[in-house]
């Protein structure tokens, strides 16, 4: 979908006065929710960009990144500690990517046995793909990140039960 197609959905949305909307075209999809003055459009593997309310797109290259929505208070990190679980950060700021490629399997899923050195996920910096790999061998408990959002550094990726 490019750039003009996706003005004049927009602008038929704002039309319609239709708050949320998505399309899904073969290994493309688009979300659009509008609230305000601007409206956010994610769109498969790509970073969130702001689109104004008179339907004009901002070039992504120049766009402030939004934050994703918010869905709620971050969950407390004090049972990971109750429970003794190793907790895997982001070494770097970046985008997160659960597998190698779009429509691959995820590296690792909830309930997957890991060893020292297993790749978990990958971080895309400055389009540079960095293999996030554990440094401890155990059961994947909890994945606190979500494929395709800015992530930073030190940030929580995998909460990991040690093998004993």
């Amino acid at each position: 979908m490019n750039q003009k197609e996706l003005k004049e959905l927009i602008e038929f949305l704002i039309e319609k006065d239709i708050a949320e909307f998505e399309l899904e075209r073969g290994d493309v999809k688009v979300k659009i929710k509008r609230g305000g003055q601007t409206t956010v459009v994610h769109a498969h593997g790509e970073m969130p960009y702001p689109v104004f309310a008179n339907g004009v797109a901002a070039d992504p290259r120049q766009a402030q990144p939004t934050p994703p929505p918010v869905a709620g208070p971050p969950a407390p990190a004090e049972p990971a500690a109750q429970e003794n679980l190793h907790i895997v950060k982001s070494p770097i700021v970046g985008t997160l990517y659960e597998a190698p490629s779009p429509g691959a399997p995820p590296f690792v899923k909830v309930g997957d046995t890991v060893e020292i050195g297993q790749v978990l996920c990958i971080v895309e910096a400055m389009k540079l793909l960095n293999e996030i790999e554990s440094d401890i061998a155990g059961e994947i408990v909890k994945k606190l990140g979500t494929n395709g959002q800015p992530i930073e550094y030190g940030q929580e990726l995998f909460a990991i039960r040690p093998k004993k």
